[in-house]
């Protein structure tokens, strides 16, 4: 069976030729390589945003940056570059691949190569790496119709005293192992808890859970990424005059909700059809709250990139 979940894209065979930028420098995808002696594939010592284009701009630019600027100054990885040169070096890339719309950017910064396998940043020779990959990536309009399915982990969202949950960064393993027990257990993504046993986040994605009609649940963010899109969805759901909870909350809730969905900046609002086997609603559509926030972070995506 075809892998399923919040990041399924069209097959685009441009992708097979663009060109990957690794320290400024512009490579083929087959020859675009890390060395490795590199901090990040080493021990997982770097930070990266993920961001989509329309018309040729990135949207929410600034809250990218930001985050990626405040997780690199919490590990005192030096970036080396402004937000505008890092910007500079984005839009270099997607005019070399004639790139406008329809386009997932990861940036990814490392500390730089090590001189022999260790976790000691000072034995860092050089950095930082930066390596900027845009590719050709449009959501499969399926997606949203069909919705996934969630299963829950029993690995726990991690404590800030030892990793916050808020680093973007290139230590993900516990996410990969969570994603593998819903897998496994024949789900397409994994909810997780926070350490209290209350609803967190997904592996890849923040999740939402609407009750009583017209109330939109989240967790209090203590524990789970600070994802853009999640913010975004909160801020326009708030203009509209929506009730909006940030709250502790279990799966006892989630069982009963009303809709359910999760959100991430390349698939924006994904709806979630079934928790640990329980159908959300009926399962299916109409699910009119999801619908109009969706509708609604779209304007919010054309407004970030407008003149």
């Amino acid at each position: 069976m075809a892998a399923h979940g919040t990041h399924n894209a069209l097959d685009d065979p441009r992708n097979e030729s663009v060109l990957i930028s690794i320290n400024g420098e512009l490579i083929p995808r087959p020859d675009a390589k890390i060395s490795v002696f590199d901090s990040g594939f080493l021990v997982g010592d770097g930070v990266w945003e993920g961001m989509r284009v329309y018309g040729g701009k990135l949207a929410f630019a600034d809250e990218h940056f930001s985050r990626l600027e405040e997780a690199a100054k919490a590990i005192s990885l030096d970036i080396g570059l402004t937000r505008n040169e890092l910007a500079t070096r984005i839009d270099e890339v997607l005019k070399a691949n004639n790139m406008t719309d329809g386009v997932h950017v990861r940036l990814m910064v490392t500390r730089g190569n090590k001189k022999t396998p260790s976790q000691d940043p000072r034995l860092a020779l050089w950095g930082p790496n930066i390596v900027i990959i845009a590719e050709h990536k449009s959501v499969d309009p399926t997606t949203y119709e069909r919705g996934i399915t969630l299963f829950t982990s029993t690995v726990r969202r991690g404590s800030p005293d030892y990793l916050d949950p808020r680093f973007n960064c290139h230590s993900k393993l516990h996410e990969v192992i969570a994603l593998n027990q819903a897998l496994a257990a024949g789900a397409d993504e994994a909810l997780m808890l926070d350490l209290h046993g209350f609803v967190s986040t997904c592996n890849a994605t923040n999740f939402f859970i609407v009750k009583n009609g017209d109330e939109l649940w989240t967790s209090t963010g203590k524990y789970c990424m600070n994802g853009i899109t999640r913010g975004k969805v909160l801020e326009v759901a708030r203009a509209h005059g929506m009730t909006t909870l940030e709250k502790d909350f279990s799966l006892y809730d989630t069982y009963s909700a009303d809709e359910a969905f999760v959100t991430g900046t390349f698939g924006g609002l994904t709806p979630v059809t079934a928790i640990d086997g329980n159908p959300v609603g009926s399962g299916a559509p109409p699910r009119p709250v999801t619908d109009q926030l969706r509708n609604w972070y779209e304007d919010a995506v054309q407004a970030s990139v407008s003149p």
